[in-house]
This record gives C-alpha cells, structure tokens and sequence, in this order.
C-alpha cells in the first residue's frame, strides 16, 4: 500500500517562502489527480493547489502567484513551493494522491507565518 510523507514546514516570517515535499511509497501507477490542502484551526480543510493526471494545475485563489505545484516523477515526489508567505497561510498542509477508486493522505506539516 502507498503511503505518503510530508516535510518541509515549519515557522517563516511573513514574506517568506517554504517548500514542502510529499514523498510517495511504492507505485503510484494510475493516478487521477495529486494535490495539496489544508486546514486551520477551527476551520475546514479547504484545496490549496492540484495536478491533474495530463499536467494541469489549478490553485485556490488566495494562492494564486505565490504558490506552485510541481512533481518529480523519478523521485515519486510533489512539492509545493511557497512564496511571499502571509499569516493566513498558517496551518496544517497535507498531500493527498487520488485513484479512480481509491484516496490517501499524508500525516500533514504545520506551516506558521509569524513575526
């Protein structure tokens, strides 16, 4: 079974940037879509940033021109690179990799944006 595994978070300064990094386990053969959400506290998880299986991204809008999405597809590895960071970017990131038939999801990485 595929697992995921997210890195990269941590506390940055408002402006700042972060790369996080979800690293897959075993084959990942098949997948519709790849993406990034998250989730803080006392809100709903909510999508930051998507690839679709033929190369497409698309971003949530509060993102858009800060944020990009990117795959290593030798590394079995998406990354999402953070730019120009804002204190409301602050929360828990997770990865989530989609099948026709089947989700996972990673553990998550707190991001805060703090002064």
């Amino acid at each position: 079974q595929v697992q995921l595994v997210e890195s990269g978070g941590g506390l940055v300064q408002p402006g700042g940037s972060l790369r996080l990094s979800c690293a897959a386990s075993g084959s990942v053969f098949g997948l519709n879509a790849m993406a990034w959400y998250r989730q803080a506290p006392g809100k709903q998880r909510e999508s930051v940033a998507a690839i679709i299986s033929g190369g497409s991204t698309n971003y949530a809008d509060p993102v858009k021109g800060r944020f990009t999405i990117s795959r290593d597809n030798a590394k079995n590895t998406m990354y999402l690179q953070m730019n120009s960071l804002k204190p409301e970017d602050t929360a828990v990131y997770y990865c989530r990799y989609e099948w026709p038939n089947y989700t996972i999801w990673g553990q998550g990485t707190q991001v805060t944006v703090s002064s």
